[in-house]
């Protein structure tokens, strides 16, 4: 008896998401990585609501709430990305209040649930520049902010892979400055 409950409860939640945002079903399921189908049978609860982590995180970002309000969610015990810049995007959006169906919607169709994996914290920011710049654009952001970003995020990947940023320093250093005066800044 208790999952039908819950199963009626996670349903309701989407369908009132959908109905407040005027947001397709078809336009959900492309921003969550599933087929139209499945979203219609989330929603007429002919399949018991997803407990696929992936899937509810994506439900749940798309929709801005913690993944932790359905009930089907269990914590994954794999981290979750802590990216500062990540956090950064995320505060933007919010200062500008725009919401986060209108921000995916700024992208094109298959770009749109990458963005939500990196918001949910499964990818990092991407390190190709025209990406962010699109990300930053999007979000209204100065050329020099979104540089900062890219420039953030090309150094992590230096050191991932095995760069020593502090003795390199010099030709790190001569590498952004050739950057910026390609990007213009």
């Amino acid at each position: 008896m208790k999952s039908s409950t819950t199963k009626g409860k996670s349903s309701q939640k989407v369908i009132d998401f959908l109905e407040k945002n005027s947001l397709h079903k078809k336009d959900f399921a492309e921003m969550i990585g599933v087929t139209l189908s499945y979203v219609y049978n989330l929603i007429d609860e002919t399949i018991p609501f997803s407990t696929r982590s992936t899937t509810l995180e994506r439900i749940a970002t798309v929709m801005d709430i913690k993944p932790e309000e359905f009930e089907e969610y269990k914590i994954p015990q794999e981290p979750i990305l802590q990216d500062e810049s990540i956090e950064f995007l995320k505060s933007v959006l919010k200062q500008k209040k725009m919401s986060m169906v209108n921000f995916l919607k700024s992208f094109p169709r298959k770009k749109r649930v990458h963005i939500v994996d990196m918001l949910r914290g499964a990818y990092p920011l991407p390190i190709d520049f025209k990406e962010i710049l699109m990300i930053g654009e999007t979000l209204d952001l100065d050329k020099s902010d979104i540089y900062n970003l890219w420039e953030e995020r090309m150094k992590q990947v230096l050191e991932i892979n095995g760069m020593n940023i502090s003795v390199n320093s010099a030709l790190v250093n001569s590498m952004l400055e050739c950057a910026k005066k390609y990007i213009e800044i």
